[in-house]
């Protein structure tokens, strides 16, 4: 059997838990999760994860699932991965009856939407830089009007 290796596999929690804090695309059968390579990291494969949560069913669905996302990586992966980047696929239950050549333009659409750069985010208020008057209304649900 000729097996082609295309991408490193991440194992430990810890790996996982760094990938979840990044960017996602979320697509019908999994959402793609996306952790930049530091500069050291940079120069390595890129590495990805797999995940399917009980939700999904019993494990032959499960194993089923994840069965059918390793072999999209296989197809698709090697080719459209940033290398020194890491992923994590966690696998819903549309997976097992989506057809196979849309889950593999899913992946595609996946790796090319967290390779895009992101928009400037405003940045987010820290502190009460925004002091509220004595008896003003927090939210409009809160005047109290008198009918």
């Amino acid at each position: 059997m000729d097996h082609m290796k295309t991408m490193d596999r991440l194992k430990k929690r810890a790996e996982f838990l760094a990938v979840a804090g990044g960017p996602r695309a979320s697509r019908r059968g999994f959402v793609l999760q996306k952790r930049s390579p530091r500069a050291e990291e940079a120069d390595r494969p890129a590495r990805i994860g797999y995940t399917v949560t009980k939700k999904m069913g019993n494990s032959p669905e499960r194993n089923r699932i994840r069965r059918r996302l390793r072999e999209a990586i296989r197809i698709a992966g090697g080719e459209h991965a940033a290398v020194g980047t890491d992923y994590v696929l966690v696998g819903r239950r549309a997976a097992l009856s989506q057809p196979f050549e849309l889950l593999v333009a899913d992946l595609i659409s996946g790796f090319d939407a967290l390779q895009r750069p992101t928009p400037a985010s405003r940045p987010k208020a820290r502190g009460k830089e925004t002091a509220r008057q004595p008896g003003q209304a927090t939210h409009p649900k809160d005047v109290n009007d008198d009918r």
